[in-house]
């Protein structure tokens, strides 16, 4: 069986060490290499087998083996062209349910490589792990291609996304992940867990794609979130000045414009752009 296969694979530390293998900084790795870690982040995605699974930045394959052995397919785009030669003899002892591709995943369409229902898996390299969450929720069609989204980030990104109105660490990734998924901290990953140690804790975060709490628009909610937070220190009246018609729209909606970006709720962001979207359509 192909999972016999994989479990007799030498551990990942020998492969790694084999191959000379360095984790790049330029590239934003760490890699997390201890089985039950990784095992306990994949029983938390809930797969079955014949599951497809989107993985980006795969490394030398940690979270990729914990995949496959849940019977999954496996579509994993890899930038670093060191890491391949691991990637292919892990594909080889699949049983043809690993795809290894060398690319950059920010110039990917992962809908054309997976397609419809598939779920995102990834440590995700820290210096494009928020840029490539944030395209996964932006596109213009919703519900999207994917499933659900099981990640590692930086705590602090991970404290942002589930954060609440009122708190410090609430913001525009806040309210853009929280309108279009169900989002929470799945474990919490001490910097020992990773090799070599990042100098900041680690969280794995999961998101369900939901439908909005209520329609809004895209390009407005993003425009008054970057400048609203922008200047997060000021009140709303002076933060969302150059946003047109955005403190009308706040008048006819009843909200105080002497509050901060951080007191609005996400519908009540979701609510202005709404709100303001009108205005301009018919002005």
């Amino acid at each position: 069986m192909a999972s016999d296969a994989i479990l007799a694979l030498p551990p990942l530390r020998d492969e790694i060490a084999a191959a000379g293998l360095r984790a790049s900084k330029a590239l934003g790795q760490n890699f997390l290499l201890d089985p039950n870690l990784l095992d306990r982040i994949v029983r938390s995605i809930g797969l079955a087998p014949g599951d497809r699974v989107y993985e980006v930045g795969p490394g030398p394959g940690g979270l990729t083996r914990a995949l496959l052995k849940t019977g999954a397919e496996v579509v994993a785009i890899e930038r670093d062209s060191r890491a391949i030669p691991i990637l292919q003899r892990l594909a080889a002892a699949s049983g043809g349910r690993l795809r290894v591709l060398e690319g950059d995943a920010l110039k990917a369409d992962p809908r054309a490589l997976v397609g419809e229902g598939a779920h995102i898996a990834a440590n995700l390299p820290y210096n494009i792990g928020t840029l490539l969450l944030t395209g996964w929720l932006t596109q213009a069609q919703w519900r999207p291609w994917w499933r659900s989204a099981t990640l590692m980030f930086q705590k602090e990104v991970a404290d942002r996304l589930v954060a609440r109105p009122g708190t410090p660490a609430y913001g525009r990734l806040s309210v853009l992940a929280q309108l279009r998924a169900d989002v929470r901290i799945e474990t919490l990953l001490p910097a020992r867990a990773f090799t070599p140690p990042p100098k900041v804790d680690s969280a794995v975060v999961r998101l369900v794609p939901k439908a909005p709490l209520e329609p809004f628009s895209l390009p407005l909610l993003e425009r008054l979130t970057a400048a609203g937070f922008g200047q997060r220190r000021k009140m709303l009246r002076q933060s969302l000045k150059g946003v047109e018609g955005a403190l009308a729209a706040m008048e006819r909606l009843g909200l105080d414009p002497t509050l901060r970006a951080e007191a609005l709720s996400i519908s009540d962001f979701a609510a202005l752009s709404t709100a303001l979207d009108a205005d301009l359509a018919y002005s």
